[in-house]
């Protein structure tokens, strides 16, 4: 069958094409490609500037000109070279090769990929394309995601909200600050990722310059792969490398977006629990179906939706993450094979995040049921009466609160105001304590 949305194997490329299509960019087979020319175009010019041979500024412009303007049709132009080469890389050489003709300059076409080996490109081409895929895509989209919560914390900031720990009423908070334990989780993560480095080899054969350093014995080539991977590419090279990078950076990268995943499932399940407490309702169009049985129901499908992609993205994470940094002595092929991965997970976080964001967006607070959570559980103000008799030397007071709301049936507020009355306080006391409410005792919090 011909490939369409209908018979695409895998739901990214089918399904939910739509929604992951702005991924081609960086981890199609198509931007592979791109990146290596990039970075090939890149280190002849550095060559260039170097003055290892005089580039006319026409025939720079040229080859300027054909990266800006590169395309699906240059890429295949490779693809039909790779079909004969049978090396990826190689075609890329030979094109380029090509093209160095086509701007006039032929002579210079064996400085195209000068002394290099093929993982000098792909280990700078593809930390490239993951820097610029994280920086345009993924961490634009993540800090949308984190202002959405935010708004909605602002938005909620004074909701009074029965807290629940082991599944049992707790101490009350306020339903902004919750999301706001989001917001923060996921700035400490966008810090501990930002501060991960984009690493990149470039070396030669086995990493040591063989080839450079013996045709040009004088140069410090040390400083110039330096020079070319940092000022010009602005990736960090790897010092000492094999002829692959070692890909523990890359690693890093994988575990942080794992984490910031797992808080994100955190994020859905919670709200999860909250639809399915009423605490919220949903927002609907005219003519969805929640459920196909039972057409009173609104099924909470984005937040699910969300948990499942994020947990697919985080299983690849994690082979990506515990792989790739493992290779026989100086290389094997195992981190090709997994690398054109990389985009998978990338689309199922794409996914998840628009689902999330879908699911935020449709929230609409039902505030009468939290507030009658909060007054069918009052047996939590009993912390707030302890503390405070402790604070005036009562004897026992824990014991005596234990023995007031464990266990019982019913304890409201009749129940809490009479066992205050029966304690031998002063009226001011009495009325401190009687003051004290489910919806009223929810502590403070950094202002925001």
């Amino acid at each position: 069958m011909e490939l369409t949305q209908l018979t695409a194997l895998s739901p990214i490329d089918g399904r939910y094409r739509n929604k992951v299509a702005h991924l081609d960019e960086y981890f199609a087979e198509y931007a592979l490609i791109k990146y290596r020319v990039l970075v090939e175009v890149e280190y002849f010019f550095f060559l260039a500037d170097q003055k290892f041979f005089k580039l006319p500024i026409k025939s720079r412009q040229a080859l300027r000109s054909m990266l800006e303007n590169f395309s699906v049709d240059n890429a295949n132009q490779i693809k039909q070279l790779e079909s004969v080469t049978n090396h990826d890389v190689k075609a890329v050489e030979y094109f380029l090769k090509e093209q160095v003709e086509k701007a006039g300059i032929g002579h210079l076409k064996e400085w195209i990929h000068f002394g290099l080996t093929s993982q000098d490109i792909n280990n700078t081409a593809i930390p490239l394309s993951w820097k610029h895929a994280m920086e345009h895509e993924y961490l634009p989209a993540l800090i949308n995601l984190q202002n959405m919560i935010y708004s909605l914390a602002a938005q909620w900031k004074e909701i009074p909200l029965l807290a629940r720990t082991h599944g049992q009423a707790a101490s009350p908070t306020k339903l902004g600050k919750e999301f706001m334990v989001f917001v923060e989780r996921i700035h400490n993560q966008i810090e501990l990722f930002s501060s991960i480095p984009y690493a990149a080899k470039f070396g030669g054969a086995t990493g040591n310059f063989n080839a450079h350093h013996i045709a040009f014995p004088k140069k410090n080539w040390v400083l110039l792969g330096n020079k070319f991977v940092e000022e010009v590419l602005g990736l960090q090279r790897m010092q000492f490398t094999t002829q692959i990078e070692h890909y523990d950076s890359l690693a890093a990268h994988f575990d942080a977006l794992k984490r910031i995943n797992n808080i994100l499932i955190d994020l859905c399940r919670d709200i999860w629990t909250y639809i399915s407490m009423d605490y919220f309702k949903q927002q609907t169009k005219k003519g969805e179906v929640g459920s196909s049985a039972m057409p009173h129901k609104v099924n909470p499908i984005d937040f699910e939706n969300a948990e499942g992609n994020f947990g697919i993205a985080n299983a690849l994470l994690e082979h990506l993450s515990g792989k790739l940094p493992i290779s026989r002595l100086q290389r094997d092929l195992t981190d090709s094979t997994v690398l054109r991965n990389m985009g998978v997970p990338m689309g199922h976080i794409s996914i998840a995040i628009q689902s999330l964001e879908k699911g935020l967006s449709k929230l609409i607070l039902n505030e009468p049921a939290i507030k009658a959570d909060l007054e069918n559980n009052w047996p939590v103000v009993a912390e707030a009466i302890q503390t405070i008799l402790r604070r005036e030397n009562y004897p026992n007071p824990y014991e005596a609160l234990k023995d007031l709301t464990r266990g019982k049936q019913k304890i409201d507020k009749v129940a809490i105001h009479q066992f205050i009355n029966s304690l031998k306080i002063s009226p001011a006391l009495k009325k401190e304590l009687k003051a004290i409410t489910p919806s009223n005792y929810t502590g403070v919090n950094p202002a925001y």
